[in-house]
């Protein structure tokens, strides 16, 4: 979600959001002056009859809903109150908790990889001809695309049309509960299972927002089967500081009796996943590695790139054979697997993927993560990583393709990377695992797509401050001035081993620009087709920027690097592939 700056209105519709607006007048290194507005919203009464952009700036009023953060605030201490809220609001929004039984649930949870394995699930159920519900986050582009009917995003009337019967019920109760409206994550989870529910899908695929335990999505009573992808240290601030407290979380969408599958985790990741399982009693296995699935056509080929994306295929091939057994076999079929005799946690079969699983992982694709797309003479490397060992995977990725693309190259290619990151996250240690991708330049934006013109109302986020975004952007260049300071001393020269020599030889320059959209022009310096459109407005830079540009207009590629937010992710791929999310 980025933040731009929107007017709600439609054909005659009364609907306006009251803004309060402040301004901030921002420089930036790369000679820009822009006048920012900050926006706030204050919730505005519902209307019958609207449109489906005044639906999402409705929605976007539930981010900033003064009352509702507070609630957040007092359940972060109590969390055990999270899902009893949930309930709440779920019966006001006229849904059961029974009614959530009937949605045949695969929940997913993780550190790394959870969208990933949730994708590679869906697209091999889907390919069985099961109609499917997939709900994920954050979106990229559009809000829609978090809950999809057969693997795409429901369409704009189809959201329209179920957001207003949603935000209707819960606004019409509200006075009754102390003025209260559902935060914007557990609206959309709501929504999510209304819409599954009406659209009568076979099945539901859930990723978890954020932990497990106490994450809204845990309100499901009843999954088919769970899984755990990769786990990590993340969201410390709301899950805690170690491994342990973490898996904690994690383990808490286990279920009595219901089977719960993991990747190869830490140890003491893994001995509290066995605790966690053995209090829920829910029978736990480890996936095997990928290469021990045994097929007819060689090694099984996969839609989404990297090496980690292995451990997330095998977790989504358990995931899928024992939600296809519970459908099509008896009940008492069992489940073979052997024990670990070091963690007592059983061992998962590798057995032989069937022709609609091996096409399913081939066909399956995840936008933005892994993500490469070739422009004429520019290459965009897209990565959403945002955590140090999902940023350790990006490196080893980026390092290795681009290397491939390279030595393709007819001449001298340009490496950059823009780069942002969010939230309590340590940008410097991601920053510093970069810094030996060999970067020409180092560019630095917030996650706004456009600092000169409106943009749909998907992209905001009104939790984040402006001025925060910059300074940390800021910050963000200073980190990265001082990790190339400490490798400048070894005199090392900017060459990539077995390809072209990299245009410059000295350590990356750095610039900050105001948004996506400016960044991505300067650094394609008019060489991408798509972005050249005469429709996006260039903003001016000062003559000593553009001079700074010679390396790239010298270049024969240009190759970017995108990584450090999923959001930012997301804003340039609003404006690279911007006829995909029409």
């Amino acid at each position: 979600m980025m933040v731009c700056m929107w007017s709600a209105w439609r054909r005659g519709s009364v609907f306006a959001a009251r803004l309060g607006k402040r301004d901030w007048v921002c420089s930036f290194s790369a000679g820009v002056s822009v006048r920012y507005k900050d926006y706030s919203t204050k919730t505005a009464p519902q209307i019958p009859g609207m449109e489906y952009q005044d639906a999402i700036c409705m929605l976007n009023t539930l981010q900033t809903n003064a009352s509702a953060l507070e609630q957040v605030r007092r359940e972060r201490s109590l969390p055990q109150l999270q899902l009893q809220a949930m309930r709440g609001y779920l019966e006001r929004a006229g849904l059961t908790v029974e009614e959530l039984d009937h949605l045949n649930i695969i929940h997913v949870t993780g550190t790394k990889g959870k969208g990933s394995t949730c994708a590679f699930t869906e697209q091999i159920l889907r390919s069985y001809g099961f109609r499917t519900g997939f709900y994920s986050s954050p979106h990229l582009v559009q809000v829609r695309e978090r809950i999809r009917i057969n693997g795409q995003p429901i369409g704009k009337e189809l959201f329209t049309k179920y957001f207003w019967q949603v935000y209707g019920r819960l606004d019409e109760t509200k006075d009754a509960h102390g003025g209260m409206m559902p935060a914007y994550f557990r609206f959309l989870t709501i929504l999510a299972f209304h819409v599954f529910l009406q659209e009568k899908v076979d099945l539901a695929v859930i990723e978890v927002g954020i932990g497990g335990a106490f994450d809204c999505t845990n309100i499901i009573r009843r999954p088919w089967v769970c899984g755990v992808s990769s786990l990590g240290i993340d969201h410390t601030q709301i899950l805690g500081d170690t491994i342990e407290k973490i898996a904690w979380q994690k383990g808490g969408i286990f279920k009595p009796g219901v089977p719960a599958f993991t990747v190869k985790q830490p140890e003491d990741a893994m001995v509290m996943l066995r605790s966690r399982a053995q209090e829920m009693r829910s029978p736990l296995r480890v996936c095997p590695e990928l290469e021990e699935y045994q097929t007819d056509c060689g090694a099984l080929r996969l839609g989404l790139a990297g090496q980690h994306q292995r451990s997330n295929a095998s977790l989504a091939l358990q995931l899928s054979h024992t939600w296809l057994q519970k459908r099509c076999l008896p009940a008492e079929t069992s489940f073979p697997s052997t024990s670990d005799e070091n963690t007592g946690v059983l061992q998962g079969s590798a057995f032989k993927p069937s022709p609609v699983m091996v096409k399913g992982l081939a066909d399956t694709e995840w936008a933005g993560r892994n993500q490469t797309l070739r422009h004429g003479a520019v290459t965009y490397f897209l990565d959403g990583a945002h955590t140090m060992r999902s940023m350790q995977a990006c490196v080893h990725w980026f390092r290795d393709t681009a290397s491939q693309h390279e030595r393709n190259s007819s001449g001298p290619v340009a490496r950059v990377l823009l780069f942002n990151a969010t939230g309590e996250r340590d940008s410097a240690a991601m920053l510093k695992l970069l810094v030996p991708c060999q970067f020409d330049f180092a560019v630095f934006c917030p996650n706004i797509t456009e600092a000169l013109a409106s943009c749909n109302a998907d992209q905001q986020n009104f939790n984040v401050s402006v001025e925060n975004m910059l300074t940390r952007c800021l910050d963000n260049e200073r980190s990265w001035h001082l990790h190339n300071s400490q490798r400048g001393n070894k005199g090392a020269q900017l060459l990539i081993e077995g390809s072209h020599p990299l245009v410059t030889e000295k350590k990356a320059d750095t610039l900050v620009f105001p948004c996506i959209l400016s960044a991505l022009q300067w650094i394609t310096q008019g060489r991408d087709p798509v972005l050249a459109d005469p429709a996006n407005r260039v903003l001016p830079v000062k003559p000593s920027i553009t001079a700074k540009a010679a390396p790239l207009c010298a270049a024969a590629e240009i190759h970017i690097l995108i990584a450090g937010s999923l959001h930012l992710v997301g804003g340039a791929l609003k404006h690279l592939e911007a006829a995909s999310y029409k």
